[in-house]
């Protein structure tokens, strides 16, 4: 597998196991950690982007429309309204940083990047938005698909453990999803990106009940032999919640099991709001499972 060179940063896959802070531009996240909720937006997100590549964050992830299951859609315009300051501000203020656009709007992505942005996170896989590969293609940039099986129709909600997916079926679980992958992929190689400027992930949370997550983490490893570096999303989801029976906010140790486990299984990069906590556990398993 190819290594990625990509604004002065080299991504050399297996190596190490690289960390991707959440910045979640929005009022409603799930976890409880939305922006701008907080206060001014782009001040909040540049002291938390501060703190996160204190830490040794690898990624900026900014995103500006809640995915949790049964959130409501965010239109292109407020969503850029949202991001766009945030990911300006960003870039000036760390012109190092690499930072990602969590979008599946094509017109969101395109500002994003013009602004200085690095790469496209897309949760829908290239599916949602016809125009989304054209343009990261446009701006060579590495793109991040994510399986994704959502309906709104099948979201089970309980108080304190949020919400979660209840009604997702499979023929073949692993084998739908790699499927399914594959085919976001040839989107991708349609569009003209190169292969190694493409990353999986596989949707811990997105269609899948607790026991599919649960496997998913379980089986990473092949998901990885697929042929791409793989990200892991675990960070605080309602699998965990449900699992320990825990609210959003105390969810970090479950957290750390599912990024220890998934780096055991391949994960290359894991995208996680506790980027300091995380961090360690990354760094000490690494130590353990990563050969040198």
């Amino acid at each position: 597998m190819r290594s990625l060179q990509l604004h002065n940063h080299t991504f050399d896959w297996g190596s190490r196991t690289y960390v991707m802070g959440i910045l979640n531009v929005t009022p409603d996240s799930f976890s409880g950690d939305g922006i701008i909720a907080q206060g001014e937006a782009v001040s909040v997100s540049v002291e938390q982007a501060r703190a996160f590549l204190a830490a040794n964050c690898d990624i900026l992830d900014v995103g500006g429309e809640s995915t949790r299951p049964g959130s409501q859609p965010v239109d292109a315009a407020a969503e850029k309204e949202r991001v766009i300051p945030v990911i300006a501000a960003l870039a000036r203020e760390f012109p190092n940083a690499l930072i990602s656009i969590d979008t599946y709007k094509a017109d969101v992505a395109e500002a994003a990047l013009a602004a200085g942005a690095h790469i496209v996170n897309d949760v829908w896989g290239l599916r949602a938005d016809p125009d989304l590969a054209r343009v990261a293609a446009k701006h060579n940039a590495p793109v991040i698909l994510m399986h994704n099986r959502s309906n709104p129709a099948s979201v089970e909600v309980k108080a304190q453990l949020g919400n979660a997916y209840i009604g997702a079926e499979y023929q073949n679980l692993i084998e739908d999803v790699k499927r399914e992958l594959m085919d976001s992929v040839n989107i991708a190689r349609r569009a003209g990106l190169p292969d190694e400027r493409i990353i999986l992930d596989p949707g811990i949370g997105f269609g899948k009940t607790v026991a599919h997550n649960l496997e998913l983490i379980r089986r990473l490893d092949e998901i990885r032999a697929l042929g791409f570096p793989v990200l892991l999303g675990p960070s605080r989801k309602s699998f965990i919640g449900y699992t320990l029976d825990l609210p959003p906010d105390q969810r970090v140790e479950g957290t750390a099991a599912a990024v220890a486990v998934g780096i055991t299984r391949g994960a290359d990069i894991v995208r996680v709001h506790d980027v300091l906590q995380i961090g360690r556990v990354v760094k000490m398993t690494d130590a353990i499972v990563r050969t040198k």
